[in-house]
């Protein structure tokens, strides 16, 4: 059995900006309106469900959140170099320097702020945030970038 939860209908969206290392076009600061999506496989519990949407859609509305109308840097980047002060963060790649507020940005613990890599930081946080019943298997969560662009990371159970 699968039991998904769509973001597109479910409201579970963010705007945010970012860039992507030596890539031809998507090196410049660019943004994008995303849209989460989560997908459950299991079986049919003795409650009648796989899992109640409730504090799914509530993490998931959590990482919208958090990430909404920021600028999205990868913490864990050899090509980014990444300087913060008390009210500021400086990103210098490529050969391009961005001064942002600090309050403007998010530091995700990853190399790269790619749908990939941000799908894969989200479903690794939901399954150590929440605790799912023995009969669901697996997790995968998606990340639209536009319509038809959805990358999506699946951890077993």
């Amino acid at each position: 059995m699968i039991l998904e939860i769509d973001g597109d209908y479910s409201g579970i969206k963010f705007s945010a900006c970012h860039f992507i290392p030596r890539h031809e076009k998507c090196s410049r600061l660019h943004g994008h309106s995303y849209i989460l999506r989560l997908r459950l496989e299991g079986d049919i519990g003795d409650n009648g469900m796989v899992m109640d949407f409730v504090s799914l859609k509530k993490e998931l509305r959590s990482y919208a959140a958090e990430f909404d109308h920021r600028t999205l840097l990868p913490g864990r980047s050899e090509l980014v170099t990444l300087t913060e002060t008390d009210d500021s963060v400086e990103a210098v790649c490529d050969g391009k320097r961005y001064v942002f507020p600090k309050m403007d940005v998010i530091i995700l613990d990853v190399p790269t702020t790619t749908a990939e890599e941000m799908t894969k930081l989200m479903a690794e946080r939901m399954v150590k945030n929440i605790e799912f019943p023995k009969n669901v298997r697996s997790v995968s969560v998606g990340l639209d970038e536009e319509r038809g662009q959805t990358a999506w990371y699946k951890v077993e159970l």
